[in-house]
């Protein structure tokens, strides 16, 4: 494996900022969303409602960090010209 420049690696960093950001929001909105009714009807949160609220906030949390480092490519010129290729001159 080849040495990255200084922008492959900022790149890197600021995409999985972005990702553990964007994670951590739909994580806090799905948490929000499904405990909310039961905060309405009833001031205390019990156990049972932290876990059915905290349960599928973690897998959104760990499916939207999955999805967006899936979906990123790199730094331009760092994938190949034409597809079947191995090279960027390729």
């Amino acid at each position: 494996m080849g040495t990255r420049t200084r922008a492959q690696r900022d790149a890197m960093t600021i995409e999985i900022g972005y990702a553990l950001l964007s994670a951590a929001v739909l994580a806090g909105v799905t948490f929000a969303a499904i405990t909310a009714p039961w905060l309405l009807a009833s001031p205390g949160l019990g156990p049972a409602v932290l876990f059915a609220g905290g349960a599928p906030a973690a897998v959104v949390f760990v499916l939207r960090i999955v999805h967006v480092l899936r979906g990123y490519r790199g730094a331009p010129g760092t994938r190949p010209s034409r597809p079947g290729r191995t090279g960027p001159g390729a």
